[in-house]
């Protein structure tokens, strides 16, 4: 875990504590804490391990009071009680922050890329190929979760436009239908009104009809009549 500084963030990543760095430097990193004497290969090797440990995990930078500080990672070997005392933490702030046990949860996700460099860290200073190795999969993992990430993204975005799409056609379907229901009803009106015309001729047909076959029946009658007078005389 990280030695806290003044102006940094708990982070799961074990830190050495922060190097005020001057400001007129000419941009040159700051050199880490001062390890105890040691041979000359065991030095070598131990700066060699602190390059690639800064190159896993870049030192941090903030600034406070006016005064610049960087922290880098500590490149101390940890032990099984470090290991024991990583867990709790890791368990200890996902109770603390409340972190979702199932689902997508941001916060789980934060806390456990810290916990996974904090082992990668610890595995460098053991093994640097096998820190590198876990550091390729690191980056493989976080390439796949930014992928799905972007597929999900796009994946909303063309739900949300075909939902609009559907809106849409459903507006216009819906203006389509009114308008056919409106067509239909003037239609309706019309046919109701040559339903009414053709009673009315049929009615004036019939009468014209009977009006005939009566004046017939008439004229018929007066020429029996004519008839039998005339045969009289």
């Amino acid at each position: 875990m990280e030695e806290n500084g003044g102006g940094t963030s708990f982070s799961l990543v074990r830190y050495n504590n922060p190097v005020l760095i001057d400001k007129q430097d000419d941009g040159g990193s700051s050199p880490r804490p001062k390890s105890a004497p040691a041979s000359a290969s065991p030095r070598e090797s131990r700066e060699e391990t602190e390059e690639i440990l800064d190159s896993i995990l870049p030192p941090r930078e903030w600034e406070e009071d006016g005064k610049l500080w960087r922290q880098s990672v500590s490149s101390t070997p940890a032990t099984r009680l470090d290991v024991m005392n990583l867990q709790e933490q890791l368990d200890l702030k996902l109770q603390q922050r409340q972190a979702r046990e199932t689902g997508i949860c941001q916060t789980r996700r934060e806390l456990y890329a810290q916990c996974f460099d904090e082992l990668i860290r610890q595995s460098t200073i053991n093994c640097t190929e096998r820190g590198l190795l876990l550091l390729r999969v690191r980056d493989e993992l976080r390439m796949t979760l930014h992928a799905y990430q972007t597929l999900y993204e796009s994946s909303i975005a063309f739900g949300i436009r075909k939902a609009l799409q559907a809106e849409q056609g459903k507006t216009d379907m819906e203006n389509y239908i009114a308008k056919l229901e409106e067509e239909k009803a003037g239609l309706e009106k019309e046919v109701s009104d040559l339903k009414i015309t053709c009673q009315m001729v049929e009615k004036r047909a019939q009468e014209q009809k009977l009006a005939e076959e009566k004046k017939h029946a008439e004229e018929i009658n007066f020429l029996k009549r004519t008839n039998q007078q005339l045969k009289a005389q």
